[in-house]
């Protein structure tokens, strides 16, 4: 018998945390709870070119739900969607050959998803590669933004891109 188990230590420090929390984390933790009719249609207010007023989802999304009889999403959900909902992916070999040697190592068959393109664009490419960036999704852009990883001047691109397209 080994003098050390590191199977049951890991049990019993797992259980000492449960109880320091005191609260059990919820079964379906990093899943939508929202209504998937009402989740689709959200994505499709979002999907857009240019970013759509946050009222004017609200309003949308209130008329879905009393049409339908569920609950309206919170304000703070809308945001929350705008963070992870999609912004899109691009095939590697659709892309203009100045964008594609921006993107090192990629192979031809894969695809980018659209704010990860917006980060290497704009931070490592050249002027039709930040021109590329400019003209992406506004969803993109906005997700964009949260990543880490920028340069002072690219970030500083990016948000007078964010600001003209008011976004």
């Amino acid at each position: 018998m080994p003098a050390f188990d590191l199977e049951k230590s890991m049990r019993r420090a797992e259980a000492r945390l449960e109880k320091r929390n005191g609260r059990r984390q919820r079964q379906d933790r990093g899943e939508s709870r929202l209504d998937p009719e009402l989740l689709r249609r959200a994505e499709d207010l979002l999907g857009g070119q240019e970013r759509p007023a946050v009222r004017a989802i609200m309003r949308n999304l209130d008329e879905f739900c009393a049409a339908r009889g569920l609950r309206s999403p919170a304000r703070a959900t809308i945001y929350e969607l705008m963070a992870r909902t999609p912004a899109g992916s691009h095939p590697v070999a659709e892309l203009p050959a100045e964008i594609r040697q921006t993107l090192h190592n990629l192979s031809e068959d894969g695809s980018v998803p659209g704010h990860q393109l917006a980060f290497y664009c704009l931070n490592y490419g050249g002027l039709e590669a930040v021109s590329f960036a400019a003209g992406l999704p506004w969803l993109a852009l906005y997700q964009a933004a949260c990543l880490r990883g920028w340069r002072p001047r690219s970030r500083g691109l990016l948000d007078a891109i964010r600001r003209v397209r008011r976004i």
